[in-house]
């Protein structure tokens, strides 16, 4: 498979990567024999790059990464993890579900300091069972999850002491590049004016129905060498489905406003003898400020298929047709509903 470069760093990744929400339960439970089929069907796949989380069923994702990885050659692959999230051993009677079906006896205490970062990166080592994280991303930081107001604590927290652990981490060999993993633009905005960033994991927010990124953030990262990691290509879904009933866009239900412009994106993709699902999950390696397309499934099968999307060969000339003047305009995020 295709490499591309994050930022300035030199390190490679795959144009598709796995990413490991699944694996953690995330609305349905995942066992390990499943969570070990899946990545074994990346890997079949030639995904070389792997992120995870330790929200991603509070450690269980990065528990089965790190034994799939393990006796792998270093040197084959990349993995990335996450910050701002420190798990709390709670009683098995006061574990949340968050989503989360049947995951670790933790809960999560928000840290973005430099001391919360360092505690982290610490916990992640452990539970992976490798010496080595290439990309470390800070957790969903901004408005979309915390709110104005609690977000404000949060980002103080990391501009003012958690950039400094990075820095450190990075130069120290620790990791070898760090960025935001988030699902919103605003926040990479505020931070990518304040600090350099390696990379930004971007969820739905650069894809065929929504192009929120495309006017600020994606001339930003190309002046700073920024590299974007793209997921969410499907929007929770509907990109995937089409506007069938019961389709989500952005974790809700979609407006009949989404269902329209989707139905139209559909026939534009079937005009042409093509799934909706294919140019989608294409259209962000269309910008070269874009390093890798992450795919998340606890399902080999779904991971084959979106596979063979991928490798579809699409005419050169279709994305024009998708252009947000040419159909009617989605509502705002949610994280514009929560400002």
């Amino acid at each position: 498979m295709k490499t591309r470069t994050i930022g300035r760093t030199g390190l490679a990744v795959t144009e598709y990567s796995f990413g490991t929400a699944p694996l953690g339960g995330l609305y349905r439970s995942c066992p390990r024999d499943l969570a070990m089929a899946t990545l074994e069907t990346a890997w079949e796949e030639g995904l070389r790059y792997y992120d995870t989380a330790p929200w991603y069923g509070f450690g269980r994702a990065e528990r089965y990464v790190g034994d799939f990885l393990r006796d792998k050659p270093k040197a084959s692959y990349v993995l990335s993890t996450k910050v701002g999230r420190v798990m709390v051993p709670v009683p098995d009677d006061k574990v949340p579900s968050y989503g989360f079906v049947d995951p670790l006896p933790f809960d999560v205490r928000y840290d973005y300091s430099y001391d919360g970062i360092m505690r982290c990166i610490e916990l992640s080592y452990a539970r992976l069972g490798l010496n080595l994280i290439d990309i470390l991303y800070v957790h969903d930081i901004g408005v979309y999850t915390h709110g104005a107001e609690r977000n404000a604590v949060y980002l103080r927290q990391l501009l003012d002491s958690g950039l400094k652990a990075l820095a450190e981490l990075k130069s120290s060999g620790t990791i070898k590049a760090f960025g935001l993993g988030v699902n919103e633009v605003p926040v990479c905005l505020d931070v990518m004016r304040q600090a350099d960033l390696d990379c930004i994991l971007l969820a739905g927010r650069y894809t065929l129905l929504d192009r929120s990124a495309v006017e600020d953030l994606l001339p930003l990262c190309e002046a700073k060498g920024t590299s974007l990691v793209v997921g969410g290509v499907f929007n929770s879904g509907i990109l995937a489905t089409g506007p069938v009933e019961g389709a989500h866009f952005d974790y809700m239900a979609a407006t009949p406003e989404i269902a329209d412009r989707v139905g139209a994106m559909a026939e534009i993709a079937g005009e042409r003898g093509l799934p909706l699902a294919a140019p989608a999950l294409q259209f962000p390696l269309e910008h070269p400020a874009v390093a890798s397309v992450l795919l998340g499934t606890a399902k080999p099968e779904s991971l084959r298929r979106n596979m063979a999307l991928a490798r579809m060969a699409l005419p050169k000339d279709i994305y024009p047709a998708f252009e947000p003047h040419t159909l009617v305009a989605p509502p705002l995020g949610r994280e514009a509903i929560r400002q």
